[in-house]
């Protein structure tokens, strides 16, 4: 799951900042993955029946006050696996970011809010159709600067999902790192880690994920490319990842 923001000014900023109070950015994303391939317990590479997901998902953010960002994501999902296929509204996220700390172009913030499962997937470890409630604390540090006279910036998020029902708590650590080769062309590159708690059958994964973005304007348009490439008891799988930005 992404967790990502940029304010498309004339510095690049990431999720770690607030949201301008009265503003509102929305992304619409398209993220395609698929595999027959997973890494076991050893993490060696080992063939499974082939798996799909698509997800078409919608993030709204919207500044409430200069420190205060209320944030939702809702997303529709179609997909398969050897047991079911499954179509209709994926999880649905919501919460609150916080400024704890701005100092020129240093940020951080905490974040807090819930997850409503959906139909499908979860958890990209899991069974379909499996998951709660849960409950997620994020902390969040951007920083923003130039490298090479370009404007860049770098956010890191820690956040632990508190899971409820048959998935577990997991900790997750994902890394944004952006700069723009020209005026109106940013270039990412992004990693997300994790791992869940307490379980026998313990699972990691690390994804790592490419792209660009064209700005126009108050619209942005974003292609770039994900996929999983290490991991404990995951899925190995990958695919496009398409988005339209529009700010407000």
């Amino acid at each position: 799951m992404l967790a990502l923001a940029l304010a498309m000014g004339g510095v690049a900023h990431a999720g770690a900042w607030p949201q301008p109070k009265g503003t509102t950015q929305v992304i619409l994303k398209f993220e395609g993955e698929s595999g027959s391939q997973a890494f076991d317990v050893s993490r060696d590479r080992v063939a499974i029946p082939p798996l799909r997901d698509d997800y078409l998902t919608l993030f709204v953010e919207h500044g409430l006050t200069d420190r205060l960002t209320f944030q939702a994501k809702a997303s529709y999902t179609d997909g398969r696996d050897q047991f079911v296929s499954y179509s209709g509204r994926g999880p649905f996220e919501a919460g609150l970011r916080y400024t704890l700390l701005q100092t020129g172009r240093t940020v951080l913030s905490v974040y807090a809010g819930g997850v409503a499962p959906g139909v499908g997937r979860n958890a990209e470890y899991a069974p379909a159709n499996q998951g709660n409630g849960d409950g997620e604390l994020r902390l969040l540090l951007g920083r923003s600067g130039s490298v090479y006279g370009r404007e860049a910036f770098v956010d890191a998020e820690v956040t632990h999902l508190f899971r409820s029902g048959a998935l577990a708590d997991e900790t997750r650590l994902d890394v944004t790192a952006g700069a723009y080769v020209r005026p109106h062309w940013l270039v990412l590159v992004q990693s997300y880690a994790g791992h869940t708690e307490g379980t026998a059958t313990h699972s990691e994964w690390l994804k790592l994920e490419g792209g660009i973005v064209r700005r126009f304007g108050r619209w942005s348009a974003q292609a770039g490319w994900r996929g999983v490439v290490a991991g404990r008891n995951t899925p190995i799988t990958s695919g496009p990842v398409i988005g339209l930005w529009r700010r407000f």
